[in-house]
């Protein structure tokens, strides 16, 4: 049998440690960008040639609602082609990502976002991200929207 202080340190080191584990949640936007975009995308720098930078881009690109539409369309329905990102040429393949939650995927673009200069930072919403969901277009589809909207607004 358990003595008083037995039990109540047991307590005490559960309390802690749930405290401590909370601020490591496999769900923040840091470890959800890390374990689903950052395998390509690194810490957000890109690849030269083959991924591009994101840091310092996506909150640009999502100061539109056009912007923050592509963007949303790119990650439920991935993306392929040619692009140019400051001034540079990559050719990628990037696949969809409509496993993750609407609330994830807004929260990793939001995240991202929030990494670059535009203040404040715009913000991704789940319903931004639901809208994409529920129009199913193909890679190539999504190189055109980024064409299209390219024309009106550059894209950095």
């Amino acid at each position: 049998m358990m003595s008083f202080h037995s039990t109540r340190s047991a307590f005490l080191a559960v309390g802690a440690l749930s405290f401590l584990l909370g601020g490591c949640s496999p769900k923040s936007p840091k470890n959800l960008y890390g374990s689903n975009c950052g395998i390509c995308h690194h810490s957000g720098d890109g690849m030269p040639g083959s991924v591009p930078p994101l840091v310092g881009r996506l909150d640009r690109i999502a100061s539109t609602a056009e912007g923050r539409k592509y963007l949303a369309d790119v990650l439920m329905n991935g993306v392929s082609g040619p692009i140019m990102a400051n001034g540079m040429p990559y050719e990628a393949e990037m696949p969809p990502f409509r496993y993750l939650k609407d609330d994830e995927v807004a929260q990793i673009l939001s995240w991202l976002s929030a990494r670059g200069s535009t203040q404040p930072a715009p913000v991704m919403t789940k319903e931004d991200i639901a809208a994409a969901r529920a129009v199913r277009k193909s890679a190539g589809m999504v190189a055109e929207e980024r064409e299209n909207l390219n024309k009106l607004s550059p894209i950095p």
